[in-house]
């Protein structure tokens, strides 16, 4: 820039007018009076005494202040006190809190200067911003009673308002024990007052609450002795912690005391407190039984297995007894009747069971299910075996009425005492001629397993019934005759009579149903042969394949098997079924007498008359291909010298059904020359040349 430019005139005069401005206003006075703290102050006196404060050339006002009050920096510094917890936009603005100039009697400290740092009353100041939780009789002293100059507008040279308290309690209080206890006041006392005497650590040996919250010091730590506070308060060479059982008499047996301990991993003077919690007010408080264990319970002897698991302790130690040893008696586990009503009323009492007390034969786990099982029921005068071990107890031994016992000594031992005669006395006769059994008269056919378990060589079926038996009888299962009845009756039985399925007895009709439908009896002739009678007609006793002599297929059914039918199987015309129908048979009947009833008819019943189709007019039985069907006698189109050399396929063509089937057709077929011909004389060559092609 020229020093003839305008430009750099007016900057030169506008920055003479700017140091003028300041070399003004530095020689002006202080815009007020210091305060008074400060105005004592030489050194802040005069114009010289403005960067005292305000800081010089290369200061700052904060700075200066430190300078001044370092254990204000340091506080700021060390993140302590009130001003280590200032808002960081004025933790170094000293001035937004501290005002000056504002004449002697301003308090650089006041209202708005708690209010900024955040608090709002400085009599309900709380000292846990300094680190001393104040309480109990603390809240109620004045400021002034532990800060002298609080409230005084001017403090004197070098004293502090707040600051430069030591929170040990010697700085305020006498020490009555003259320096005896070497611990802090606070490990004994608390702020409440004096004489309430608390003990900041103790729970590490003993909670003071419950029972021992009451108890005063010296009851435990009473002069002269090992644990006396004096001993406890030197720090030397301190007891050991006592146990339990150096205070408490231990009832308890050493067996249990020592399950216990080794449950808890701890010294058998110390297992008290794994039941025992020091927030009880006796050994007796509610809630001790649901501290212990099932494991600790199982060191006593007694194990809380189910039943006993879920009965509440009141059931087996009464609350009423007041002497340890009646509440505990320390019970016998084996034992049960100790506790536990007899309810079989002394009928085990003597015998085989007598020893071992209802564990004879009940578990310890449950009364039910009982463990009473074969073995034992071997030892009673009636040994268990076959379909007696599936049944239930009580279908011998019944529900006695309320109020009884269930009998169990004295229980019959024979059949009839239990089962009632499901024959209703039927084989009373024979039976009544044979020697008498000692289980009874039912065993002297039927088995231990089952009732339906006869077996043959036992009852004698033409001995006990006079129905012999034999042949294919022999074979059956009794149930074929006897049918088993879906439900059994009010006596239990299932097995059938045969009166009450068949009727009285006549034959062969009265058990078996008659497969052919009758069609062996429509001759009144054959109603006896060869002198037999029924089904004994054909059939013997050994199987309905059984035939007495062989089958005449044309005098019962009046079709003759000749030709091809003599040679063909059964099968051929009598089906098998794949599973023998309601009547027991196994081969379908044959459709009909008729040569259409069996076979196919190829021609889709071009031929049938009057419904029925009639194969024998051509075809003969003894060579089905073979045919009889004469065209000049049995059709109405003579072929004659013009047609007879042409093959049948020339007019009869294959061609496909409405059905969807293909047959040859045969009629109807047109028998006029000009609906096969037409009106050329060449179509007749054309087919002619076919036929020889």
């Amino acid at each position: 820039m020229k020093l003839t430019s305008p430009a750099f005139w007016i900057g030169a005069a506008s920055l003479a007018v700017v140091v003028l401005v300041a070399v003004v206003d530095a020689r002006r006075a202080a815009p007020g009076e210091l305060a008074r703290v400060h105005g004592r102050e030489s050194d802040l006196q005069g114009r010289s005494g403005c960067k005292q404060c305000h800081g010089g050339w290369f200061a700052d006002m904060t700075e200066s202040c430190n300078e001044c009050h370092d254990p204000i920096a340091a506080d700021m510094e060390n993140k302590s006190g009130v001003h280590g917890f200032l808002a960081p936009e004025i933790v170094n603005e000293c001035g937004t809190c501290h005002d000056e100039h504002h004449g002697a009697d301003f308090e650089l400290v006041n209202a708005r200067s708690f209010a900024l740092a955040g608090i709002d009353d400085v009599k309900r100041f709380d000292h846990c911003r300094v680190g001393f939780e104040m309480n109990g009789a603390h809240l109620e002293l004045d400021c002034v009673q532990c800060h002298e100059y609080a409230w005084d507008d001017d403090l004197p040279a070098g004293a502090q308002r707040f600051r430069g308290l030591d929170q040990d309690c010697g700085t305020c209080h006498a020490d009555p024990h003259d320096g005896r206890m070497q611990i802090g006041c606070t490990t004994c006392h608390g702020q409440e007052r004096w004489d309430g005497l608390h003990s900041v650590g103790h729970e590490r040996f003993l909670p003071l609450v419950g029972g021992h919250g009451d108890v005063g010091c010296r009851e435990c730590h009473a002069k002269d002795e090992p644990h006396s506070l004096e001993v406890l308060g030197e720090r030397r060479s301190r007891p050991a912690p006592r146990e339990c059982i150096d205070c408490h008499v231990m009832p308890h047996a050493p067996s249990f005391v020592e399950g216990v301990a080794q449950l808890s991993s701890c010294t058998q003077g110390a297992t008290c407190v794994t039941c025992h919690q020091a927030e009880h007010t006796s050994f007796r408080d509610p809630a001790l039984a649901a501290l212990i264990t099932p494991e600790q319970h199982a060191a006593s002897g007694f194990r809380l297995d189910a039943p006993h698991h879920e009965a509440a302790c009141a059931t087996c130690h009464a609350p009423e007894e007041l002497e340890f040893e009646a509440r505990y008696p320390r019970r016998d586990a084996d034992t049960c009747s100790v506790c536990h009503e007899d309810v079989h009323e002394g009928q085990f009492a003597e015998g085989p069971f007598a020893e071992g007390d209802c564990l004879a034969c009940h578990g310890r786990l449950a009364w039910e299910p009982h463990e009473f099982d074969l073995a034992d029921h071997a030892r009673t005068r009636f040994e268990l075996v076959g379909a007696h071990t599936k049944r239930e107890c009580r279908d011998c031994h019944v529900d006695p009425p309320e109020g009884t016992p269930r009998a169990f000594h004295g229980t019959e031992r024979v059949c009839e005492a239990c089962h009632e005669d499901a024959h209703d006395g039927f084989f009373a006769g024979v039976t009544d001629e044979l020697p008498a059994l000692d289980a009874g008269e039912c065993a002297r056919c039927h088995g231990n397993e089952t009732f339906a378990d006869v077996p043959p060589a036992v009852f004698d079926h033409g001995r006990f019934t006079g129905f012999a038996v034999d042949g294919a009888h022999a074979q059956a299962e009794c149930a074929v005759c006897h049918p088993l009845a879906e439900e059994p009756d009010e006596l239990g039985r299932r097995f059938g009579r045969v009166a009450e399925h068949f009727g009285e007895f006549s034959g062969c009709v009265t058990c078996h149903d008659d497969p052919h439908a009758g069609v062996f009896d429509r001759v009144p002739a054959l109603e006896t042969f060869g002198g037999r009678e029924d089904c004994a007609r054909c059939h013997d006793s050994s199987s309905f394949r059984s035939l007495v002599e062989p089958f005449d297929h044309g005098r019962w059914t009046g079709f003759a098997l000749v030709e091809e039918h003599a040679a063909a199987a059964c099968t051929a015309c009598h089906a098998p079924l794949r599973r023998a129908d309601e009547l027991g048979r196994t081969l379908e009947r044959a459709n009909g007498p008729a040569c259409a009833d069996c076979h196919f008819d190829p021609h889709a019943g071009q031929f049938r008359v009057e419904g029925r189709t009639d194969c024998a007019r051509c075809h003969t039985s003894g060579a089905p291909d073979y045919l009889r069907f004469d065209h000049e006698r049995d059709a109405r189109f003579a072929l004659g010298e013009q047609h007879a050399d042409l093959d049948c396929s020339a007019c009869h063509e294959a061609v496909d059904l409405a059905d969807g089937r293909e047959a040859v057709r045969y009629r109807p077929l047109p028998i006029t020359c000009v609906e096969c011909h037409g009106v050329h004389e060449d179509v007749l060559l054309r087919k002619k040349t076919r036929r020889k092609e």
